[in-house]
Order: structure tokens, then C-alpha cells, then sequence
């Protein structure tokens, strides 16, 4: 069985804090109205008098693949593989975190969403279905959450600091770039994007540092009906 370095309970609680703060301020900034120009100046920027995006039409299609790394479907799909992947390698315990991290983080988005009520974007065109509130963007939360819990368990199996920030970092971008999706196709303001980004790595590192002995709970009971299991450690 790999051997696993989770992340220090201390770093992942000052990264979380930094991430929730950068949050705060900016729900602050838009329930008081003050990201309203540049909300509408940054999501017109790229835009050309028919309020299309600038640049060739494959380029529609390349940002509606980006997009759906961040939907429902595939974002979901990306978490059971990987837990299933840490079952099959022993680790119950890291994939319990995981999917207590990702039900848990979207149970978070939709309430933050219930609470602030903010209408989608009307003045440029929809290029993607999109429903429900607009703060924050749950594409950006969710793909946040689920990437970097994913980054986080697999990353836990080098001691290599390079390789771990290696793993983290492109967890970062990869939900980063779902969240700038949301905003070319028309579907979030940018602070809606960008307020999604920063929630869901918040609640990740959140999760990490204060989920484990939930998670472990969670590993005993269910090796209880599977069977003797060396995943617990």
C-alpha cells in the first residue's frame, strides 16, 4: 500500500483562511454594489457589438468543454473515480474525506447561493444553459472543491514537496479556468466567478484541516460491512 503525507492540518487551515477572507470581502463588495462597473466593464471587455465573444467560432466549443469539467456530471465522475481509487489502494479514510468534502462543499454553495439571491448577467448573451443564482458561480465552487480535494488525497502520496505543489497547482488552474469560462460564456458577472473560485478552495483546505475525524468515522464505519481493511492508519 502507498504510504500517505496528508497535508499539515496547519497549512491547510492559513490557506483556507486567506481563501475565505478573499470571499468575505468580495460578497461584501457586491452586496453593497461596489463591483457593479467593473463586473459589467470586465464581462463587455472581449466582447464585439453583438455581444459575442471575440475570436474564432471553435473557440465556443474548446470553452464549452472547459465549462463542463466544472458540471455536474463530470465533476461527480471525476470524485467516485478517485474515491474508488483510494478504496482500491487502501486509503478509506482519504476517500471518505473526499466525499465528505465534495457533498458537503455543495451543500455549502447552494446555501451561500439561497442567501445572497443575485440574478445572472442579462446584457450580453447566454452562450451555455444556466439556471439558478448567480453568487457564486457553483461551476467555479464545485470544480474548486472537487479538483483540489482530489489534488490534496493524491498528492498525500510523494514526500516530494515539488511534486505536491506540482498536483495542487494544476488543481488550482484547471478550476480556475472553469471559472473564466462561466464569464465568456455570459452566464456569471466575473465576481461571481471569481468569488466561486475562492469559496470552493476555501472550503477544500477548510475540509482537509478539519474533516479527519469525521472522515475517520465515516472509514471504520463502513469497513464494519466490507470487511478487515488495512486502510485505517
Amino acid at each position: 500500500m502507498l504510504h500517505s503525507h496528508p497535508i499539515s492540518r496547519r497549512k491547510a487551515l492559513i490557506v483556507a483562511i486567506f481563501a475565505w477572507t478573499g470571499f468575505a470581502l468580495l460578497a461584501w463588495a457586491v452586496l453593497t454594489g461596489h463591483t457593479a462597473t467593473i463586473d459589467r466593464t470586465a464581462l463587455l471587455f472581449w466582447r464585439d457589438g453583438d455581444l459575442r465573444p471575440i475570436g474564432p467560432v471553435r473557440l465556443l466549443e474548446v470553452v464549452r468543454d472547459i465549462t463542463a469539467l466544472g458540471g455536474v456530471l463530470l465533476r461527480n465522475l471525476f470524485a467516485l473515480a478517485a474515491i474508488v481509487a483510494l478504496v482500491f489502494l487502501g486509503h478509506r479514510r482519504a476517500a471518505s474525506l473526499l466525499g465528505l468534502t465534495v457533498v458537503l462543499g455543495w451543500v455549502v454553495e447552494v446555501v451561500i447561493k439561497l442567501l445572497v439571491g443575485r440574478p445572472r448577467p442579462e446584457i450580453t448573451l447566454h452562450l451555455t444553459e444556466a439556471g439558478g443564482s448567480s453568487f457564486p458561480s457553483g461551476h467555479s465552487f464545485n470544480s474548486a472543491v472537487v479538483f483540489l480535494a482530489i489534488a490534496l488525497a493524491f498528492a498525500g502520496f510523494s514526500s516530494r514537496e515539488r511534486v505536491r505543489v506540482t498536483i495542487l497547482g494544476a488543481a488550482l488552474a484547471t478550476s480556475l479556468m472553469v471559472a473564466w469560462s462561466r464569464v465568456w460564456l455570459g452566464v456569471h458577472w466575473p465576481a461571481d466567478a471569481l468569488a466561486g473560485w475562492l469559496g470552493g478552495t476555501a472550503w477544500a483546505f477548510s475540509a482537509a484541516a478539519l474533516l479527519g475525524p469525521a472522515a475517520r468515522l465515516t472509514a471504520a464505519k463502513s469497513e464494519r460491512f466490507s470487511g478487515p481493511s488495512s486502510a485505517l492508519h
